[in-house]
């Protein structure tokens, strides 16, 4: 997984392809693979982390029936609170841009989810002036 730090987009194709592939085979060995990759990484750079978020997501969405439901609700958990922090990263410099992505998660009479009102408060405190 260290390879999705390469510049060349083509390599970082490859690596998605690849843990994609591997996850048809093996979904919950490659989820908790790439749950502590990013965890070991926590300073890995929001777009090659993208990648393996990208990646899990796949396999979470092809292989859903086959996940026992422990690891699918860790991994869900996991995978939502690091979308979340890439959105508030990325909310440091487009602020306007991912609020109105959020703010499309707000639905009157609904309750929005827990990790769309954590991604909130998580960029007014970051763009706190």
């Amino acid at each position: 997984m260290d390879a999705t730090t390469d510049k060349d987009p083509l390599v970082q194709d490859q690596i998605y392809n690849a843990l994609c592939y591997l996850g048809e085979s093996e979904p919950e060995e490659i989820l908790n693979s790439c749950d502590e990759y990013l965890r070991q990484h926590d300073k890995l750079a929001y777009p090659h982390r993208v990648i393996v978020l990208k990646a899990m997501e796949t396999v979470v969405k092809n292989n859903i029936a086959l996940l026992d439901k422990s690891t699918a609700k860790d991994v869900i958990r996991d995978w939502q609170q690091a979308a979340s922090n890439v959105l508030v990263a990325v909310g440091q410099r487009f602020i306007n841009k991912v609020m109105e992505e959020v703010l499309t998660k707000f639905q009157p009479g609904i309750l929005p989810h827990y990790f769309v009102m954590q991604t909130f408060a998580n960029l007014s405190v970051s763009n706190g002036e």
